[in-house]
C-alpha cells in the first residue's frame, strides 16, 4: 500500500472511530438516563455497564457492516469500537489514580474489567458480526438487556418497559448514523468517510 494511501486509511479510520465514539457516549447516557429514571430500584453502575456494552458491540457491528467494501479500514476501527467500554473503564480509573494518586485503584479496576469483559461477551454472541442491528433484531436483544438491567419482580415485563422507554428508537437512530457514516454518506453537513 502506498504511503498516500495508509495515510488516507488512518484519516477516514480515525474520523470514524471518533465520530463513532461520539455516538456511542451519547447513546449511552442516554439510554442509561431514560432507563434509570424509568425503572424504579435500577442500579446505576449495571445499567451503565450494560448499555456501555450493548451500544458498542451494536455501533461496531453497524461500522462493520457500512466498511464491507474497506476491509483495512473495518480491520481498524471495529476491534476500537469493540474495545470502547474498557476503553472508557481506562479512563475513568486512570483519571481517578491521577486525582488521587492511589495506584491501588488498580485492583478493583480488574474485578471491573472482568465484569466487562463477560458483558461484552454476551453482547458479541447476541449482535453478529457483519449484520446490522435492525430494528427486529434490536427489540429482541434490547429486551434481553432490559431484563439485565431490571431489579427482579418488577409488575412489567422487560419488553413492555422498552416499549414504555422508547429506548430501540434511540439505538437504531445512533446505529443507522454510524452505517451512513460508516459508508461515506452525507451525515449533517458534510459527507462522511
Amino acid at each position: 500500500m502506498a504511503e498516500a494511501e495508509q495515510d488516507l486509511l488512518l484519516v477516514l479510520a480515525t474520523r470514524l472511530t471518533a465520530f463513532a465514539t461520539l455516538g456511542v457516549l451519547g447513546a449511552t447516557q442516554e439510554l442509561a438516563q431514560a432507563t434509570l429514571a424509568g425503572i424504579d430500584g435500577a442500579d446505576p453502575e449495571l445499567v451503565a455497564e450494560e448499555t456501555l456494552c450493548l451500544v458498542a458491540t451494536a455501533t461496531a457491528r453497524a461500522a462493520e457492516v457500512g466498511l464491507r467494501a474497506d476491509l483495512a479500514r473495518a480491520q481498524a476501527v471495529v476491534p476500537a469500537l469493540l474495545d470502547l467500554p474498557f476503553t472508557y473503564r481506562d479512563y475513568l480509573v486512570g483519571g481517578a489514580m491521577i486525582a488521587r494518586q492511589d495506584p491501588a485503584l488498580l485492583d478493583a479496576h480488574e474485578q471491573v474489567y472482568q465484569r466487562l469483559h463477560r458483558k461484552q461477551a454476551f453482547y458479541t454472541v447476541h449482535l453478529p458480526p457483519n449484520q446490522f442491528p435492525g430494528e427486529r433484531l434490536l427489540t429482541d436483544k434490547m429486551g434481553l438487556w432490559m431484563g439485565r438491567i431490571s431489579p427482579p419482580r418488577l409488575p412489567e415485563s422487560p419488553m413492555d418497559r422498552l416499549q414504555r422507554l422508547g429506548c430501540v428508537p434511540t439505538l437504531l437512530t445512533h446505529l443507522k448514523l454510524v452505517l451512513a457514516f460508516a459508508r461515506g454518506e452525507p451525515v449533517g453537513e458534510k459527507v462522511a468517510g
